[in-house]
């Protein structure tokens, strides 16, 4: 399993926005360009310029090897270096599902596979559950990416039921 450390606050600033979390995904594969992101993102450039500088300064986005645009102009594509996550910052999670009902907005519905379980666990078998879904997931995020390979996007969010008291 990962080991993650506690987010500094500036880390947790930068990742306090649903839109850089959106940044984030979008450069994980592969390298954008500032203006890229902001088309993605349906965005003025300015706007975004301001929230990539923010993932950069705080590590989250590496600038990668400058290159000429179309007409000449000077670009820096940028990508994900994967550093969120290695880190724990709880409070966030609204912002992670903030981040994902905008992108699951996206995609069109006959391609989002939900599930929704309800458990009734004794505590020694929740934590056999919570071990076993973290394993799973540290598993496939250590896998390689394979570039030719449809993207995907998973939310797990595991918590009380208040429809169950």
């Amino acid at each position: 399993m990962t080991e993650r450390r506690p987010a500094t606050d500036e880390e947790a600033k930068a990742l306090a926005s649903s839109l850089r979390l959106r940044i984030l995904r979008i450069c994980l594969s592969e390298p954008h360009t500032n203006k890229e992101i902001a088309a993605i993102l349906g965005r003025d450039p300015a706007s975004v310029l301001h929230h990539t500088r923010t993932l950069v300064r705080t590590g989250f986005l590496e600038a990668q090897e400058e290159r000429r645009g179309a007409r000449g102009a000077r670009e820096i594509p940028y990508r994900a270096t994967k550093k969120s996550w290695r880190l724990e910052a709880p409070a966030m999670d609204r912002v992670l599902l903030d981040a994902f009902l905008e992108e699951v907005a996206l995609a069109p519905s006959t391609e989002v596979d939900a599930s929704r379980l309800g458990l009734r666990l004794p505590p020694a078998a929740m934590d056999e559950f919570r071990t076993r879904l973290s394993a799973l997931l540290e598993e496939f995020a250590a896998r390689p990416d394979d570039p030719s390979a449809p993207a995907w996007s998973l939310f797990v969010a595991l918590h009380p039921d208040p429809n169950r008291p």
